[in-house]
């Protein structure tokens, strides 16, 4: 880098310094309407920002958010049956390597974890996984919705609600149920069943990781001190952080106990009665 742009890029970042300092002092005096612990508990529980679902009834944010997120994913996939698969070439271009990496990873991670049933698994595990990755980038974009008081609220991840979260587990583990049936019959459902914490921990899991950093975010905006540039940068680690832990996290959980449970177990053959002894 040339001596002109280290001493712009400098500049640049004084720049921002600066005017971070300047807002500070400037909104000392600004106190949040709510308290911390207000902010810390609707965020979990939604209580008091609410959305209006088609003039039906109230509803949580992160149902728009699913619902909006879920939009996207089934007409981006509509878009892309139609227009790009039909012109996929041999040598692969940039898009289409892409799309070809992505199937592959979650097909791998299917084979590798149950390699003797394995179709069904790596389409689901597909669907989980991208949704939980782009549903936790969702509130990123920070679209904005307005609650029934009248107050404009960015949407936030759909799975930072812990009803989706635990829907999303127990789905998991109702795949894991078929598994076991498809493989191994009623023996299969015992198996499964053994676990019967599973969808409990999968589901608590994935919605701990996904609000921790939406509190630590809202932390960060409510004490004026720190809520200039920093919050950006910490939502930003945060969300894709998190993104790709659990879209990983959750993805191979699923596959590995689809693995266990659809194995099929030949019965084990019975010994030999001793032979009578000698008269």
């Amino acid at each position: 880098m040339s001596k002109k742009r280290k001493i712009i890029s400098l500049a640049v970042w004084l720049g921002l310094v600066f005017a971070s300092l300047i807002g500070v002092l400037l909104t000392n005096g600004l106190e949040s309407h709510e308290s911390i612990r207000e902010i810390m508990r609707d965020a979990v529980l939604h209580e008091s920002n609410k959305i209006s679902l088609f003039g039906i009834m109230e509803v949580n944010p992160a149902v728009i958010s699913a619902f909006t997120v879920t939009g996207i994913l089934l007409l981006f996939a509509l878009i892309v049956r139609i227009f790009v698969i039909p012109k996929f070439k041999l040598i692969p271009g940039k898009f289409q390597l892409l799309l070809e990496q992505l199937v592959q990873f979650f097909d791998g991670l299917a084979k590798s974890n149950s390699p003797h049933r394995n179709g069904f698994l790596g389409a689901y595990i597909f669907a989980a996984g991208v949704y939980i990755f782009v549903g936790t980038i969702f509130e990123l974009f920070g679209l904005q919705a307005m609650t029934t008081h009248g107050f404009p609220m960015a949407l936030p991840a759909p799975l930072s609600d812990i009803n989706a979260a635990i829907a999303l587990g127990c789905m998991s583990y109702i795949i894991i149920l078929s598994g076991g049936i498809a493989g191994n019959g009623l023996k299969g459902v015992g198996q499964t069943l053994k676990d019967f914490s599973l969808p409990i921990s999968m589901s608590f899991r994935l919605f701990g990781a996904l609000l921790s950093g939406l509190l630590v975010t809202e932390l960060v905006y409510y004490y004026t001190s720190l809520s200039f540039v920093l919050p950006v940068v910490v939502a930003v680690l945060f969300t894709l952080l998190h993104a790709l832990i659990q879209t990983y996290v959750l993805t191979m959980l699923t596959s590995l106990f689809y693995g266990e449970v659809s194995e099929v177990h030949e019965p084990k053959p019975k010994k030999k009665k001793a032979a009578a002894k000698a008269n």
